[in-house]
Protein backbone atom coordinates (compact mmCIF):
# COMPACT_ATOMS: atom_id res chain seq x y z
CA UNK A 1 0.00 0.00 0.00
CA UNK A 2 1.44 3.11 -1.14
CA UNK A 3 1.97 5.74 2.42
CA UNK A 4 -0.40 8.19 2.49
CA UNK A 5 -0.09 12.43 3.37
CA UNK A 6 -3.56 13.06 3.22
CA UNK A 7 -3.52 15.85 6.28
CA UNK A 8 -3.64 18.30 3.75
CA UNK A 9 -6.77 17.34 1.75
CA UNK A 10 -9.96 19.17 1.50
CA UNK A 11 -12.96 17.09 0.78
CA UNK A 12 -16.52 18.49 0.71
CA UNK A 13 -18.64 17.64 3.05
CA UNK A 14 -20.01 14.35 3.17
CA UNK A 15 -21.67 11.57 4.80
CA UNK A 16 -20.16 7.85 4.23
CA UNK A 17 -22.12 4.55 4.75
CA UNK A 18 -20.33 1.75 4.03
CA UNK A 19 -21.89 -1.40 3.44
CA UNK A 20 -19.13 -4.33 3.12
CA UNK A 21 -15.12 -4.99 3.38
CA UNK A 22 -12.86 -3.99 1.06
CA UNK A 23 -13.01 -7.07 -1.46
CA UNK A 24 -11.03 -6.36 -4.94
CA UNK A 25 -8.03 -4.36 -5.76
CA UNK A 26 -9.71 -1.61 -7.67
CA UNK A 27 -12.94 0.40 -7.16
CA UNK A 28 -15.62 1.49 -9.35
CA UNK A 29 -16.61 5.18 -8.43
CA UNK A 30 -20.27 6.28 -10.47
CA UNK A 31 -20.58 9.87 -9.65
CA UNK A 32 -24.55 10.64 -9.79
CA UNK A 33 -27.24 12.58 -8.88
CA UNK A 34 -31.10 11.87 -9.71
CA UNK A 35 -30.56 9.61 -12.52
CA UNK A 36 -33.36 7.43 -11.79
CA UNK A 37 -33.89 4.46 -13.42
CA UNK A 38 -31.38 4.97 -15.25
CA UNK A 39 -28.87 4.54 -12.72
CA UNK A 40 -30.43 1.91 -11.46
CA UNK A 41 -30.37 -0.34 -14.85
CA UNK A 42 -26.47 0.60 -14.74
CA UNK A 43 -26.57 -0.92 -11.38
CA UNK A 44 -27.78 -4.26 -12.69
CA UNK A 45 -25.62 -4.26 -15.86
CA UNK A 46 -22.93 -4.20 -13.42
CA UNK A 47 -23.81 -6.97 -11.24
CA UNK A 48 -24.12 -8.91 -14.00
CA UNK A 49 -20.45 -8.66 -14.84
CA UNK A 50 -18.24 -11.47 -13.61
CA UNK A 51 -15.15 -10.25 -11.73
CA UNK A 52 -16.46 -6.33 -11.51
CA UNK A 53 -14.46 -4.34 -9.02
CA UNK A 54 -15.81 -2.67 -5.87
CA UNK A 55 -18.79 -0.45 -6.68
CA UNK A 56 -18.61 3.29 -4.84
CA UNK A 57 -21.32 5.34 -5.28
CA UNK A 58 -20.48 9.28 -5.09
CA UNK A 59 -23.69 11.08 -4.99
CA UNK A 60 -24.46 14.81 -5.25
CA UNK A 61 -27.47 14.78 -3.09
CA UNK A 62 -29.78 12.58 -4.95
CA UNK A 63 -33.96 13.36 -3.99
CA UNK A 64 -35.64 11.13 -6.60
CA UNK A 65 -35.18 7.85 -4.14
CA UNK A 66 -33.15 6.06 -6.79
CA UNK A 67 -30.57 5.23 -4.42
CA UNK A 68 -32.40 3.54 -1.76
CA UNK A 69 -30.08 1.06 0.31
CA UNK A 70 -31.78 -1.96 -0.36
CA UNK A 71 -31.64 -1.55 -4.03
CA UNK A 72 -27.99 -0.97 -3.41
CA UNK A 73 -27.38 -4.10 -1.28
CA UNK A 74 -29.28 -6.26 -3.80
CA UNK A 75 -26.33 -4.84 -6.31
CA UNK A 76 -23.66 -5.97 -4.30
CA UNK A 77 -22.43 -1.83 -3.95
CA UNK A 78 -20.14 -1.71 -1.59
CA UNK A 79 -20.24 2.24 0.01
CA UNK A 80 -22.73 5.37 -0.67
CA UNK A 81 -21.05 8.29 -0.34
CA UNK A 82 -23.36 11.51 -0.60
CA UNK A 83 -21.87 14.69 -0.96
CA UNK A 84 -23.56 17.34 1.37
CA UNK A 85 -21.10 20.39 1.20
CA UNK A 86 -21.67 22.63 -2.11
CA UNK A 87 -19.96 21.81 -5.05
CA UNK A 88 -20.72 19.56 -8.64
CA UNK A 89 -18.80 16.71 -10.10
CA UNK A 90 -15.26 17.15 -8.72
CA UNK A 91 -16.27 17.61 -5.46
CA UNK A 92 -17.95 14.50 -5.86
CA UNK A 93 -14.61 12.68 -7.22
CA UNK A 94 -12.97 14.27 -4.56
CA UNK A 95 -14.61 12.85 -1.87
CA UNK A 96 -14.86 9.26 -3.20
CA UNK A 97 -11.23 9.46 -4.60
CA UNK A 98 -10.07 9.94 -1.05
CA UNK A 99 -12.43 7.04 0.28
CA UNK A 100 -10.45 4.79 -2.41
CA UNK A 101 -6.90 5.79 -1.68
CA UNK A 102 -7.55 6.01 1.99
CA UNK A 103 -9.05 2.23 1.93
CA UNK A 104 -5.98 1.04 -0.20
CA UNK A 105 -6.93 0.49 -4.01
CA UNK A 106 -4.50 0.60 -6.28
CA UNK A 107 -6.05 2.02 -9.21
CA UNK A 108 -10.15 3.90 -9.85
CA UNK A 109 -12.22 3.34 -12.54
CA UNK A 110 -14.75 6.07 -13.17
CA UNK A 111 -18.04 5.94 -15.06
CA UNK A 112 -20.85 8.72 -15.53
CA UNK A 113 -24.15 7.17 -13.39
CA UNK A 114 -26.42 8.12 -16.82
CA UNK A 115 -26.37 5.20 -18.33
CA UNK A 116 -24.53 6.26 -21.60
CA UNK A 117 -21.75 4.05 -21.17
CA UNK A 118 -21.24 0.27 -22.53
CA UNK A 119 -20.42 -1.37 -18.66
CA UNK A 120 -18.41 -3.87 -20.53
CA UNK A 121 -15.34 -2.37 -21.12
CA UNK A 122 -14.84 -1.89 -16.74
CA UNK A 123 -12.91 -5.09 -17.12
CA UNK A 124 -10.24 -3.83 -19.88
CA UNK A 125 -10.04 -0.47 -18.04
CA UNK A 126 -9.01 -2.63 -15.14
CA UNK A 127 -6.13 -4.53 -17.48
CA UNK A 128 -5.14 -1.29 -18.39
CA UNK A 129 -4.08 -0.60 -14.98
CA UNK A 130 -3.31 -3.70 -14.15
CA UNK A 131 -0.32 -3.89 -16.61
CA UNK A 132 0.85 -0.49 -15.28
CA UNK A 133 -1.14 1.97 -16.90
CA UNK A 134 -1.64 4.96 -14.77
CA UNK A 135 -4.70 7.76 -16.57
CA UNK A 136 -6.92 4.81 -19.16
CA UNK A 137 -9.05 7.18 -21.47
CA UNK A 138 -12.06 5.93 -22.88
CA UNK A 139 -13.16 6.92 -26.18
CA UNK A 140 -15.93 6.29 -28.68
CA UNK A 141 -13.90 8.00 -31.28
CA UNK A 142 -10.86 5.21 -31.04
CA UNK A 143 -10.88 2.03 -33.51
CA UNK A 144 -13.10 -0.43 -31.99
CA UNK A 145 -15.54 2.62 -30.10
CA UNK A 146 -18.43 4.09 -31.02
CA UNK A 147 -20.37 7.14 -30.64
CA UNK A 148 -24.11 6.20 -30.85
CA UNK A 149 -26.46 9.71 -31.31
CA UNK A 150 -24.19 11.71 -29.96
CA UNK A 151 -25.11 15.34 -30.12
CA UNK A 152 -23.83 16.99 -32.73
CA UNK A 153 -22.55 20.23 -31.01
CA UNK A 154 -21.39 17.77 -28.49
CA UNK A 155 -19.25 16.05 -31.24
CA UNK A 156 -17.74 19.22 -32.46
CA UNK A 157 -16.98 20.75 -29.48
CA UNK A 158 -14.87 17.51 -28.20
CA UNK A 159 -13.10 16.21 -31.56
CA UNK A 160 -12.17 20.12 -32.85
CA UNK A 161 -11.46 21.98 -29.68
CA UNK A 162 -11.52 19.73 -26.41
CA UNK A 163 -9.55 16.77 -27.02
CA UNK A 164 -6.96 18.65 -29.40
CA UNK A 165 -6.31 21.14 -26.52
CA UNK A 166 -5.47 19.04 -23.58
CA UNK A 167 -3.68 16.54 -26.05
CA UNK A 168 -1.42 19.09 -27.09
CA UNK A 169 -1.13 20.47 -23.15
CA UNK A 170 -0.89 16.67 -21.85
CA UNK A 171 1.84 15.68 -24.20
CA UNK A 172 -0.17 13.00 -25.44
CA UNK A 173 -2.86 12.19 -28.31
CA UNK A 174 -6.35 11.83 -26.96
CA UNK A 175 -9.55 11.60 -28.96
CA UNK A 176 -12.42 11.76 -26.08
CA UNK A 177 -10.96 14.11 -23.34
CA UNK A 178 -14.67 15.20 -22.62
CA UNK A 179 -15.61 11.65 -21.89
CA UNK A 180 -15.46 10.74 -18.14
CA UNK A 181 -15.01 6.77 -18.52
CA UNK A 182 -11.38 6.18 -17.63
CA UNK A 183 -9.37 4.92 -15.17
CA UNK A 184 -6.27 6.37 -12.64
CA UNK A 185 -3.73 4.20 -10.76
CA UNK A 186 -3.22 4.89 -7.03
CA UNK A 187 0.09 5.92 -7.53
CA UNK A 188 -1.17 8.85 -10.09
CA UNK A 189 -3.34 10.35 -7.81
CA UNK A 190 -1.05 10.40 -4.52
CA UNK A 191 1.78 12.06 -6.35
CA UNK A 192 2.00 15.18 -4.69
CA UNK A 193 2.69 17.09 -8.05
CA UNK A 194 -0.48 15.67 -8.77
CA UNK A 195 -2.57 16.85 -5.48
CA UNK A 196 -6.46 16.51 -6.72
CA UNK A 197 -7.90 17.09 -3.24
CA UNK A 198 -7.48 20.84 -3.58
CA UNK A 199 -10.68 22.73 -3.44
CA UNK A 200 -10.00 24.91 -6.91
CA UNK A 201 -11.65 21.58 -8.46
CA UNK A 202 -15.19 22.11 -7.67
CA UNK A 203 -17.29 21.48 -11.14
CA UNK A 204 -15.48 19.65 -13.96
CA UNK A 205 -12.05 20.88 -13.59
CA UNK A 206 -10.78 17.72 -11.45
CA UNK A 207 -11.19 15.71 -15.05
CA UNK A 208 -9.73 18.36 -17.37
CA UNK A 209 -6.78 18.66 -14.90
CA UNK A 210 -6.04 14.85 -14.58
CA UNK A 211 -5.87 14.22 -18.42
CA UNK A 212 -3.00 16.79 -18.87
CA UNK A 213 -1.20 16.42 -15.63
CA UNK A 214 -0.84 12.53 -16.15
CA UNK A 215 1.67 13.67 -19.42
CA UNK A 216 3.30 16.26 -17.88
CA UNK A 217 4.86 14.14 -15.56
CA UNK A 218 5.60 10.90 -17.04
CA UNK A 219 3.39 8.77 -16.01
CA UNK A 220 1.81 5.96 -18.79
CA UNK A 221 -1.25 7.19 -20.46
CA UNK A 222 -3.52 5.45 -22.72
CA UNK A 223 -6.70 5.18 -24.58
CA UNK A 224 -9.31 2.51 -24.88
CA UNK A 225 -12.21 2.33 -27.21
CA UNK A 226 -15.58 2.32 -25.63
CA UNK A 227 -19.36 2.43 -26.18
CA UNK A 228 -21.41 5.49 -25.50
CA UNK A 229 -24.85 5.96 -26.29
CA UNK A 230 -27.11 8.69 -25.97
CA UNK A 231 -30.53 8.15 -26.11
CA UNK A 232 -33.20 8.48 -28.79
CA UNK A 233 -36.32 10.89 -28.63
CA UNK A 234 -35.72 11.62 -25.12
CA UNK A 235 -33.35 14.41 -23.38
CA UNK A 236 -29.76 14.53 -23.62
CA UNK A 237 -29.08 13.23 -19.87
CA UNK A 238 -26.53 15.94 -18.92
CA UNK A 239 -25.74 17.77 -16.23
CA UNK A 240 -24.17 20.84 -18.78
CA UNK A 241 -26.93 22.85 -19.58
CA UNK A 242 -26.66 25.81 -22.08
CA UNK A 243 -24.38 28.14 -23.61
CA UNK A 244 -23.38 29.61 -20.50
CA UNK A 245 -22.82 25.82 -19.44
CA UNK A 246 -20.22 25.50 -22.32
CA UNK A 247 -18.97 28.37 -21.85
CA UNK A 248 -18.23 27.71 -18.30
CA UNK A 249 -16.08 24.15 -19.38
CA UNK A 250 -14.28 25.90 -21.99
CA UNK A 251 -12.91 28.59 -19.40
CA UNK A 252 -12.19 25.26 -17.10
CA UNK A 253 -10.77 23.48 -19.97
CA UNK A 254 -8.27 26.58 -21.12
CA UNK A 255 -7.02 26.79 -17.35
CA UNK A 256 -6.02 23.20 -17.04
CA UNK A 257 -4.80 23.61 -20.73
CA UNK A 258 -2.23 26.70 -19.67
CA UNK A 259 -1.09 25.30 -16.45
CA UNK A 260 -3.35 27.10 -13.53
CA UNK A 261 -3.84 24.52 -11.67
CA UNK A 262 -0.68 23.08 -10.94
CA UNK A 263 0.69 22.81 -7.38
Amino acid sequence: MIPLDDGAWHLPDHETRVFAPRQQRHALVIPVINEGVRIQAQLREIAALRGNPDVIIADGGSTDGSLEVEFLLQQGVRALLTKRGPGKLSAQLRMAYAFCLREGYEGIVTVDGNGKDRVEAIDRFIARLAAGDDYVQGSRYAPGGHAINTPTDRAFANRVIHAPLLSLAGRHRLTDTTNGFRAYSARYLLDPRVAPFRPVFDRYELLFYLTVRAGQLGYRVSEIPVTRAYPVGERTPTKINGWQARWSVLQQTIAAATGRFAP
